[in-house]
């Protein structure tokens, strides 16, 4: 498997994060209290939002990067298809066929058991980040029998942020010591980002996700950048959504 590859598998398990974000309005009605009115414009904002969006086409780019060095680079072309899921078509070349560097008989064979070794890595970290996909998925969309108990438990908070914005914070969503953000302008029922940070198997295999939203002149809202970060891998995973237009097929 080649760092290509990699990255596409870990933009595939991530690519329903825009899609579903219409399926978080019982999140923000679980909430209760003061939030109602502005509750009631966030779920106006995303439903007209998520409908004006299917008319659009836009070029996805996935980052992925091991220790802070970038290890592959992933564009595709993207629409909505009429079943209402997400259709991709690369834009990149093919890569040129890889050259035999085995240098002759003398090294016995030690090329080929290094490659095999970098394979293995790399199926490694495949499995690893496909895991990591898998539990966010687990936060995103949100579980409102979830969240209610949240509530009932008393785990479920509204903060006030700068600039009249709020952050509604859910603790021990799924795990104890985890937590899942929702940022929102309660004014305009606006939806600004959400945030998850959870582990896998142990606390210290902290694995967080971070999407930050944006919206069109016409009011169609988009997941402009979305950010996996598995930090005991030492794995950044970053899908940047732009140059939207309307479709054409």
């Amino acid at each position: 498997m080649t760092w290509k590859q990699l990255s596409g598998a870990v933009a595939a398990a991530t690519i329903a994060i825009g899609a579903v974000l219409q399926a978080q309005q019982p999140t923000a009605q679980a909430a209760g209290g003061g939030a109602q009115d502005a509750v009631a414009a966030l779920k106006q904002s995303i439903q007209q939002g998520m409908a004006l969006v299917r008319r659009y086409e836009w070029v996805e780019t996935t980052i992925i990067s091991l220790k802070g060095e970038e290890k592959a680079r992933q564009q595709n072309r993207c629409y909505y298809g009429a079943d209402g899921k997400v259709q991709k078509i690369s834009l990149d070349q093919a890569p040129p066929p890889e050259q035999d560097q085995g240098g002759g008989r003398g090294r016995r064979g030690g090329g080929k058991v290094k490659e095999k070794v970098v394979e293995n890595k790399k199926d490694e970290m495949k499995e690893y980040m496909e895991k990591a996909a898998a539990l966010i998925h687990q936060y995103v969309p949100p579980n409102p029998e979830k969240i209610q108990a949240a509530k009932d438990a008393g785990r479920v908070a509204m903060n006030p942020q700068a600039g009249g914005a709020a952050k509604m914070v859910i603790s021990q969503y799924l795990l104890a010591g985890d937590s899942l953000t929702i940022d929102l302008d309660p004014k305009i029922g606006k939806l600004l980002g959400l945030g998850v940070s959870s582990f896998l198997e142990k606390p210290e295999d902290t694995v967080t996700l971070a999407v930050q939203m944006n919206a069109l002149a016409d009011g169609a809202i988009y997941a402009a950048q979305t950010t996996l970060e598995a930090k005991a891998k030492n794995i950044t995973v970053v899908i940047q959504n732009s140059w939207y237009k309307p479709v054409s097929r």
